[in-house]
Order: C-alpha cells, then structure tokens, then sequence
C-alpha cells in the first residue's frame, strides 16, 4: 500500500483571496514504511510575501523570485501523488490551497476522501489533548530540533512519523542499498525493536500423549490443510 505523507507552506491562510502556495513536501510510504522517495519544490507565488508568513517559513519574496511557478510543477507533482493515498496534519487547509492552484489550471481537484487528516486521527486517540504537530512530537519523543522554522519536506517527515505513532509505533525504518544488479534501491526493513530471542528455548509443556494426539488431527485434514505446514516446521526443529 503506497501513501504520501505531504506538506505545503503558503503566503497567507486563505487561498480564496488569494494566497498562493511558496512548498510543497512529500514523502512515500510503502506499507507504513518510508521509502525514501520524496518530492519537493519551491514554487514563486507571483505575488508577495507577507512578514506574517515569513516569520513562520522564511520563504521571502527574493528567494522565491527565481523558482518554477505552480504551472510548470503541476504535472510532475501530480504524477508523484498518482492516485494514492495521501496524509495530511490539517488536510483541509492543504487540500483547499493545492485545489485552489488546480482550479487556475482548469485541472481536476484532490477528491478529500483519499486524504488521511491526522488531526482527526489524533483527536480520536487522544481526546482533549493537542493535537498540534509539536505537541505531538513531544508526546512520541520524536526529535524536533531540525525544525526551527516550518519546511514543507521536513514536515512531512516528521509528520510520516507522527503518523506511524499514531497508528501504532514505529516498527521499522528503511535502509536503501544499492543492488548490485539494478540501479532501483534495494529496500531493506530493520526492525526498529529487536525480537529477543532465548538461548535455550522453554520446554514444552504438552505430555508425549497430547503431541501425538494433535498431530493425528492435523493428519485428518488432508494434504492441503494449513496446519501439515505448521507440523512440518515442528518436526524440522525438533526432530521429532
């Protein structure tokens, strides 16, 4: 299952009176693991920043100047997005930019029943509590020291796993290797908390009787019953 957890930083907070996007930020998930795959642009808004919005990204009207308007980033950020899932803290108010940008391009808008808000989700895990990004990072202990102003990919970052925590914990992260045969990334997942295994396995507690009473059972199930695989892997380990 592919997800794209997204970001965006804007000049103003409301794209009905024109406010425009300056970032966009996201990143890929495959199966709730990040992929290190991500797109990310800064757009010129052709108009200026306001000082409120500076203070909070840092984009300023001369940085921006020089940058692909919305226009000429349209398609390639609607190809990264493809049709998947997107995840987004706050969505309404991305969605409603980015939709407003499609909508000056004649192009189809971002359906909102394929956004996952994670305000919502946390609001329904922790209720009464913040559901503010910060606050959030704190409560999970996710290190926030990278984000002395707002930037749309590193939010996104820190929101893929904010997200993971609410949806469970972090259960593993993705390293990329180089395949000696292919220049795609070898994805590989190293567990985040190790199963700990014991050196010497516990006894069973089942008497002789009950093992050979069970797998005269499982042998009444036929060839194909699911459980053969099970007593197969029994007695590779155990020899018995």
């Amino acid at each position: 299952m592919r997800e794209i957890v997204l970001d965006t930083e804007t000049t103003g907070l409301e794209a009905n009176k024109g406010d425009r996007v300056v970032e966009i930020g996201c990143v890929e998930m495959v199966n709730r693991i990040l992929t290190g795959n991500t797109f990310h642009v800064y757009i010129n808004p052709e108009r200026d920043m306001p000082a409120e919005a500076f203070a909070v990204h840092g984009l300023s009207s001369e940085f921006l100047s020089d940058k692909p308007k919305f226009a000429e980033v349209a398609d390639a950020f609607l190809e990264f997005i493809a049709g998947d899932t997107l995840v987004i803290h706050n969505a309404a108010f991305d969605i409603g930019f980015l939709n407003a940008e499609l909508a000056r391009l004649s192009r189809e808008p971002i359906a909102r029943d394929r956004v996952v808000d994670t305000v919502a989700l946390a609001r329904r895990k922790h209720p009464g509590a913040s559901a503010k990004l910060d606050d959030l990072m704190k409560r999970y202990g996710i290190d926030a020291s990278r984000r002395v102003k707002h930037g749309a990919l590193l939010d996104s970052e820190l929101l893929a796993e904010v997200y993971s925590e609410l949806l469970g914990g972090r259960q593993a992260m993705l390293v990329g290797l180089a395949d000696e045969t292919s220049e795609a990334p070898r994805l590989v997942v190293e567990v985040a908390v190790a199963a700990r295994a014991r050196p010497v396995p516990l006894p069973s507690r089942l008497s002789a009787e009950e093992i050979a009473a069970h797998r005269e059972f499982i042998g009444g199930m036929g060839e194909k019953g699911i459980w053969n695989q099970y007593l197969v892997d029994e007695i590779r380990e155990t020899g018995t």
